[in-house]
């Protein structure tokens, strides 16, 4: 049974309710992994669950072209309203990837992956890593137990909860991002702030 997170309409009526609900300005990790790529030379990236695109935005900037993900339709029109028609957006759930046989330079996953079941995040942990170039990086954000809402709402599993009508989280510590990241290059872990406390994780996909 799909949960009510992972259904199109529940997407769907956020984006359409309200709208650009978290502004234009991209994130602090999509701005701390734009410096990132720029350092390591990427020169085109995947978005998996690229909302309306303000996170693009500033990679685009900076010369990196971007290809999206996104289970929304009104999320993609906004986000060609906004930021262009150029840019390819496959219409669907990350659940269902792959969508193209492209190889990434990078690939960053923002305030997406805590929102799946253990099933599906290791799915789009080895899907993503699939689709990374030799040498290539993938960047995730993810909700930390030092959340506040963490405890909060309907115990589903292990540090999953139920929360706000209907959004399925699991909040992650340093334990359970070795768990599920250690065997697709996991180098780096870093506490970072975004609305909620979250952990930066950067992988990186060795040569043979």
């Amino acid at each position: 049974m799909m949960e009510e997170n992972e259904k199109p309409e529940f997407w769907e009526s956020s984006f359409s309710e309200k709208q650009e609900m978290w502004g234009f300005e991209p994130s602090h990790s999509a701005v701390l992994t734009k410096d990132f790529f720029v350092e390591k030379a990427v020169k085109n990236m995947l978005i998996p669950g690229i909302g309306y695109g303000r996170n693009a935005q500033t990679f685009k900037e900076n010369g990196i072209t971007v290809t999206g993900i996104e289970i929304s339709k009104t999320a993609i029109e906004m986000a060609r309203k906004h930021y262009g028609k150029e840019m390819t957006i496959y219409h669907g759930s990350v659940t269902d990837m792959p969508f193209d046989n492209c190889l990434y330079d990078g690939i960053f996953c923002y305030a997406l992956i805590h929102l799946l079941d253990s099933n599906e995040r290791q799915k789009l942990i080895a899907d993503c890593y699939n689709q990374l170039a030799t040498n290539g990086y993938m960047v995730f954000t993810v909700i930390s137990k030092d959340a506040p809402t963490y405890g909060k709402g309907k115990l589903l599993s292990e540090d999953r909860y139920e929360l706000f009508g209907g959004v399925n989280m699991f909040f992650y510590d340093k334990e359970s991002i070795h768990k599920e990241f250690n065997h697709a290059g996991l180098f780096e872990i870093t506490e970072i702030t975004e609305n909620y406390p979250f952990f930066l994780i950067k992988c990186r996909k060795g040569g043979i």
